[in-house]
């Protein structure tokens, strides 16, 4: 696979093989000691009374299964100032940050020329190719390919990513891990999660 993917080929990869990693009642099949709550569908960070920052890496939302090839599809949006991310490979629980890929989210709308740290980016390693992400409030879409060292992303249909790790920043991530999403203290929210895996 190469990094030239359109968007018409994920839609035909959407026929068969895909698997829910959310169920839409609970968090079976998740692991996180933050305060995600599920209803009618969703899951939603309420931040508890005294929490900031994204260092309490345990408090994430995290998949207790690894992975390493895949198609996932996720749907997300968030308050005004709203702040996540959807991390790949995490090969350590310990510290997601320095041990996997994370394609932030951001209440960055407004912005002209993202950057790495905006929503779409890939934090310290490549800003989007174009300003895809809707207003705070509104529902998004990633749509996102990782394949040996490719990571293709498309948010709300449109190609935002197309990168090979091998000659990126972060070339020497590990090559599986746990899919995570990231608790930064503001209120976020996801469903329709679910995932192809390639060989």
């Amino acid at each position: 696979m190469g990094v030239s993917l359109q968007a018409d080929e994920i839609t035909e990869w959407s026929e068969s093989g895909w698997v829910d990693l959310f169920n839409g009642k609970d968090l079976t099949g998740w692991n996180t000691t933050g305060n995600w709550i599920v209803k009618d569908g969703v899951i939603t960070l309420h931040p508890r009374e005294g929490e900031e920052g994204w260092q309490r890496y345990d408090a994430y939302l995290t998949s207790e299964k690894i992975y390493r090839n895949y198609v996932l599809e996720v749907d997300f949006k968030f308050a005004p100032e709203g702040n996540s991310g959807v991390f790949l490979r995490v090969g350590d629980l310990g510290d997601h940050v320095a041990s996997g890929f994370e394609i932030q989210i951001l209440d960055t709308h407004h912005l002209e020329k993202p950057g790495n740290h905006d929503c779409g980016g890939i934090i310290r390693t490549t800003a989007p190719f174009v300003n895809a992400v809707k207003p705070a409030g509104e529902w998004n879409r990633y749509q996102i390919v990782m394949k040996d060292s490719h990571l293709v992303v498309f948010l709300n249909g449109q190609l935002i990513q197309a990168l090979d790790l091998s000659k990126s920043a972060m070339k020497s991530r590990p090559m599986a891990g746990y899919i995570s999403f990231q608790d930064e203290a503001k209120v976020v929210s996801y469903k329709n999660i679910r995932i192809k895996e390639l060989e």
